[in-house]
């Protein structure tokens, strides 16, 4: 009976143990969370502060005096902002989609033990992260040879593909079983149906992780459109709030030099938190839609002895 007892003490610890631990994560998570939040919630208000509030108080999480002026002066011309929006999620959508599916094609070449020259195209691939051949070479191949500049193109392919993320999906593709791929083939299966309908679907976890940091790269570049693009109607998103906030800060620094009276108060300072809530947003909402694939292990599938 006291051997009973005492294994039912200490089980009554364990458990005891068990929800403090559960207790302290949850504690420790949820300030976490608090203070990740706290950055984007200062965003927020400051968006909707007036300019002379954020001058004379400083940035503060619940705005002194409300105003909607940067919103407003930043949908002064929606159409032209509509139409920055769709490029963006075109060249995002399209480039996300083909790029993850070329990268996890590559990724899944490199690392099948059968492909006799797997480590000399892996080494041309890590070689290139290494050395670069400049901007001006760059600039001539995009624009010269391959005559991109001012096409739709020119904002999807420089960002293709990236040697990381290949290195990355080939390590978590080496994990699969190789059994599944040979049981596959006695079937008659080909690589590409091997690819498509097996390691695809085991590989989602690393390919939402991978879609995700791809996106975001294609969201926020506005470097190959400063370069590359001068047609209004192929302009990207991020590359249409840095050409408005140019021009409105040289505006400014023109009416100063000049010695005129700025006689309209220009929200600079909401007016960038505007533009950080309208860039964030759309890629924000996305998340939670992709969040469940990064906790999720390789189950889909088994050996099978």
């Amino acid at each position: 009976m006291s051997a009973i007892a005492q294994t039912g003490k200490s089980g009554v610890k364990r458990q005891a143990d068990i929800v403090l631990l559960q207790v302290i994560g949850y504690i420790f998570i949820s300030l976490l969370a608090v203070i990740c939040f706290i950055p984007f919630l200062l965003v927020v208000s400051s968006s909707l502060s007036q300019e002379s509030s954020i001058v004379e108080k400083g940035y503060q999480l619940i705005p002194a005096v409300w105003s909607t002026e940067a919103y407003s002066m930043l949908f002064k011309y929606p159409e032209q902002m509509l139409r920055a929006y769709g490029v963006t999620i075109m060249v995002t959508a399209i480039g996300t989609l083909v790029g993850l599916f070329v990268t996890a094609m590559t990724a899944y070449v490199l690392q099948r033990k059968d492909f006799r020259w797997r480590n000399q195209f892996a080494f041309f691939f890590f070689f290139t992260t290494l050395f670069s051949g400049g901007l001006v070479p760059w600039y001539m191949l995009i624009v010269t040879y391959l005559d991109l500049k001012d096409k739709l193109l020119v904002l999807i392919l420089p960002m293709l593909l990236n040697v990381f993320y290949i290195i990355v999906m080939k390590t978590f593709m080496s994990s699969i079983p190789e059994a599944i791929t040979e049981s596959a083939k006695i079937d008659g299966a080909g690589d590409f149906r091997i690819f498509v309908q097996l390691i695809l679907p085991l590989s989602k976890p690393v390919l939402a992780t991978i879609g995700l940091f791809i996106a975001l790269a294609y969201w926020n570049d506005w470097y190959n459109a400063l370069l590359f693009v001068s047609d209004e109607k192929l302009m990207p998103l991020q590359y249409y709030l840095y050409k408005m906030l140019g021009n409105m800060d040289g505006m400014r620094k023109a009416m100063v030099a000049s010695g005129a009276v700025v006689t309209t108060n220009i929200p600079t300072e909401s007016l960038k938190m505007a533009m950080t809530i309208v860039a964030t947003g759309p890629i924000l909402l996305a998340y939670p839609f992709i969040q469940r694939y990064f906790v999720q292990g390789l189950t889909l599938g088994a050996v099978k002895g």
